[in-house]
């Protein structure tokens, strides 16, 4: 049916559709009772712009950092402007928790024995003057079995050098802006490997630098595990 030229508005030919809307018959649209619900279920009133309850942090459940140990990973972090931090591997999206790997009493020796190699390659013959020592992070959570301490006595032994246990010390429970102190007689040798299994921000690399830089030593700064993707 074309539309009449009585409406200078409409152009010519065009469809009347006046009647055809007429004729739709438009479905039902009310909206069912949000405080009645199905037969069956408990009916309970929920506010549902009430403020919702935060859980305890601990009962969160958040994915751990995990390790692969994939090869080939080696790299020079630089978390603080002014130095680097050599590491054999990094963190992962699978593999093994750090929970888990900390627990693991044959893991020491494994980042002992491969972060030897790495320490070989990177220093090379320098090591031979015997003029090296390493020293770790200070003991917070684990004071008996602390698994930085453990593998680096292990690495001490295999390369040879003292190990100064208990350097440094932290009387404070914040890892970031921490203040280190000396526990125990600096080292006499002019080259110390401060090493650490784990490095995510830095910070207790940069404490250690902090308290040991007054001392006028060479500083090599090694980690087992970078803990950012």
């Amino acid at each position: 049916m074309e539309q009449s030229n009585l409406n200078p508005h409409v152009r010519s030919g065009a469809i009347a559709l006046d009647e055809m809307l007429d004729d739709i018959e438009v479905p039902s649209l009310e909206a069912p009772d949000l405080d009645v619900l199905p037969d069956g279920c408990k009916n309970e009133a929920k506010d549902l712009f009430a403020p919702k309850e935060r859980k305890a942090w601990k009962e969160v459940q958040q994915d751990e950092a995990r390790c692969d140990f994939a090869p080939n990973k080696v790299r020079i972090s630089y978390r603080h402007p002014e130095f680097g931090i050599i590491s054999l591997w990094k963190k992962s999206l699978y593999g093994r928790t750090l929970t888990d790997i900390k627990s693991d009493e044959s893991m020491v020796e494994f980042f002992a024995e491969n972060t030897v190699k790495l320490i070989r390659q990177i220093l090379g013959h320098s090591l031979s003057n015997g003029d090296w020592c390493i020293v770790t992070s200070p003991k917070r959570r684990h004071k008996t079995r602390n698994f930085a301490s453990l593998i680096s006595a292990s690495i001490a032994e295999k390369l040879a050098i003292p190990f100064y246990e208990d350097l440094a010390e932290c009387h404070s429970k914040h890892r970031v802006g921490a203040v280190f102190t000396f526990g125990a007689e600096p080292p006499k040798e002019n080259n110390i490997i401060v090493y650490d299994d784990f490095v995510t921000t830095g910070a207790t690399m940069i404490s250690m630098r902090n308290l040991l830089l007054p001392l006028e030593k060479n500083l090599v700064f090694f980690c087992s595990i970078s803990n950012k993707l």
